[in-house]
């Protein structure tokens, strides 16, 4: 059996140090900053945050087919093959240009297997997706096995999250320009989640901050299926991400909870105080 290698993208959340950890590859996305272009892994997460907070002005750009190309050649170079875990195609072109870098190398590498699936997940979602490829991976699945069971689980793998200002969210068109005005005014907080077609869907609201975490806990509550492992991602609130793990360990007995930072690809558009739980469920 051929080795092969798993690849993502920041889009997935996953630190560096994480990554490697996992043994997978991540292909760095990018994020403008006072019209300076810098890759995802050389912004740290506390200062973005601080400079979020502080007025400042960020967007992204997903990398485009030569960057996919030039990150997988190598790998399929020394004879390895590629599964790719790639960014919901419902939020973001990212996963599309892996999705062609992969075929013209598989036409110039034909003994190569090199297979992408679009998770339609985000953030610590995919992360969490990444993560149980990477442990399938170490018990010795081939990778044609891999790619099936990450096709079996994508769409239960459940996203709910909610935001603290809802004016980063009218940025990126989410919400409405009134709604973002009068929902700011009156401390409504929105209850969202990706759908099965990886798209970003309100599906509630709370009134006030310490609802609105209990609120997707409760969606957690009444959905998951597997309390062996759940993520929490927070954009720098990590007290609210410890509030929904100590409720998860003591009400539902998750026994492996990782918490980390929303990346700056998903906190430019979400802002600070972006709280969101990953678990798996029956169902989106």
């Amino acid at each position: 059996m051929r080795e092969y290698v798993i690849f993502s993208d920041s889009g997935t959340d996953i630190s560096p140090i994480k990554a490697k950890e996992l043994g997978v590859e991540i292909v760095d996305l990018l994020v403008i900053m006072n019209e300076e272009t810098k890759f995802n892994r050389e912004v740290d997460p506390k200062e973005f945050y601080a400079y979020l907070r502080n007025k400042g002005m960020a967007t992204t750009s997903a990398v485009n087919l030569e960057g996919f190309t030039e990150a997988m050649e190598p790998t399929v170079k020394e004879g390895k093959d590629i599964l790719y875990l790639g960014f919901s195609s419902g939020l973001s072109t990212t996963y599309n240009a892996g999705k062609l870098a992969a075929e013209e190398l598989s036409q110039k590498y034909p003994d190569a297997k090199i297979y992408t699936v679009d998770t339609l997940c985000a953030s610590l979602g995919q992360g969490l997706l990444v993560y149980l490829a990477a442990k399938k991976k170490a018990e010795g699945a081939t990778i044609d096995e891999l790619r099936d069971y990450i096709e079996s689980i994508k769409l239960k793998l459940c996203h709910w999250f909610t935001v603290d200002d809802l004016m980063f969210l009218k940025r990126g068109g989410r919400v409405g320009a009134a709604s973002a005005a009068v929902g700011t005014v009156l401390g409504i907080k929105p209850v969202m989640h990706v759908d099965n077609e990886g798209h970003l869907i309100k599906r509630g609201t709370a009134r006030g901050r310490k609802n609105s975490l209990d609120a997707i806990f409760e969606k957690m509550k009444s959905s998951v299926t597997d309390t062996s492992v759940m993520w929490i991602c927070h954009g720098d609130c990590i007290e609210d991400a410890e509030y929904l793990a100590a409720r998860a360990k003591k009400e539902l007995g998750v026994k492996e909870i990782f918490i980390d930072y929303t990346g700056v690809v998903i906190g430019c558009h979400s802002g600070p105080g972006t709280l969101a739980i990953f678990y798996l469920g029956n169902e989106r």
